[in-house]
């Protein structure tokens, strides 16, 4: 069996992140999906799991950050076409997103560009080369 990743994110308003993230390329999944939670699918082996704060407080006892404040994680999603990145950070920004909180990189095998959902996460949306990648970082 292919191992999955779930991201687990607690959100402020689940209809303007769930819209958000079908911009940014997820199909919300029904049958994992109800008033506190979407579960949004975008591949067979990788879901975004949106959860209302209240939702999110039964799964810790930890107090939820505000990632529009503080860095807890860069969350990378590829696509196939160096344009596609353009289109997607585009897209998203459009659903609410914030486009490019941080510093497009062009490193000519490697492209991104950064969007901010509306409760601050930071997704890098990246296009890699994979025959010039295969060879490694230029200069190794």
């Amino acid at each position: 069996m292919e191992k999955m990743i779930f991201v687990n994110l607690p959100v402020r308003d689940l209809a303007a992140a769930t819209l958000f993230y079908e911009a940014l390329g997820g199909t919300r999944n029904p049958n994992f999906s109800d008033e506190q939670t979407s579960c949004m699918i975008f591949s067979g082996a990788i879901g975004v799991m949106l959860l209302t704060h209240a939702r999110y407080a039964t799964f810790t006892s930890r107090p939820i950050g505000d990632a529009r404040t503080e860095s807890q994680t860069l969350i990378a999603l590829s696509v196939e076409a160096r344009d596609e990145v353009d289109q997607t950070v585009e897209k998203a920004a459009r659903a609410g997103g914030k486009a490019d909180p941080n510093p497009m990189q062009d490193h000519g095998f490697m492209y991104s560009r950064s969007v901010e959902d509306p409760d601050g996460y930071v997704w890098e949306i990246l296009w890699m080369d994979q025959a010039a990648a295969a060879g490694g970082p230029p200069g190794e």
